[in-house]
């Protein structure tokens, strides 16, 4: 069976990438950190808070189905459910510097496509077991390692270091605990466990362009409004 090999799974992340920076506007400007706008900001942490809480019900999910035939798999998704259980706390942190409120945060909806995709991470489960979850967590540290430290640059710039300490202590969370690397391991046994590598490298293209659909949606309710 072939095996899930890093080199070209970042590659086609990279590619995935530049496809959406050309669909959205200002996209690449602010994962550059050449642009950032408050409202635009702010909008995209509340999301990544309601998107954490989300996401810890699918790599719950995931443990479950892995615990019925891989040990090994399911203590790998279950360590890095432990690890960023209640990390949500940091960016809410950095929010409240804003003068946003937890209840405001809890009273915010989703964007579709975050909806979309918690969705196809549920079924594609039921389907094929953690394999795409596992995948999906590994996207997210890839995106994160790749881009949040520039973004989260340019924030503190912006507002001032106070307004990013939280996300900063996440990021530097995910970097002494080698989350990237965890992940990757984990897609990797998942994938060879419970499915192939077309279908990681078909999930990952989803991904991506559901991804393109948030910060289109994102994009469109904040900044592209006030335009």
């Amino acid at each position: 069976m072939k095996e899930l090999d890093r080199a070209s799974l970042e590659q086609l992340a990279l590619t995935l990438m530049e496809k959406q920076f050309d669909r959205v506007p200002k996209l690449r400007e602010f994962h550059e950190g050449k642009w950032i706008d408050r409202g635009h900001y702010q909008r995209h942490m509340i999301e990544a808070i309601l998107r954490i809480r989300m996401n810890n019900v699918a790599d719950a999910y995931a443990v479950y189905k892995a615990s019925y035939g891989d040990y090994k798999l399911a203590g790998k998704l279950a360590r890095y459910l432990a690890e960023e259980l209640g990390h949500e706390a940091m960016f809410a942190r950095d929010l409240s510097k804003f003068g946003i409120t937890i209840e405001q945060i809890n009273a915010t909806k989703p964007f579709h496509a975050t909806l979309k995709a918690m969705g196809y991470l549920r079924l594609a489960t039921d389907e094929r077991g953690p394999a795409p979850v596992a995948l999906w967590d590994w996207y997210l540290e890839w995106y994160s390692d790749r881009y949040i430290p520039t973004v989260t640059k340019a924030a503190a710039e912006a507002f001032g270091h106070e307004y990013t300490s939280g996300i900063e202590a996440h990021i530097n969370f995910d970097s002494s605990r080698e989350h990237d690397q965890l992940m990757f391991e984990t897609a990797a046994l998942a994938v060879e466990q419970y499915g192939t590598v077309a279908d990681a490298y078909r999930d990952l293209e989803i991904y991506m362009e559901l991804g393109g659909d948030y910060w289109s949606e994102l994009y469109a309710a904040t900044a592209g409004r006030a335009s």
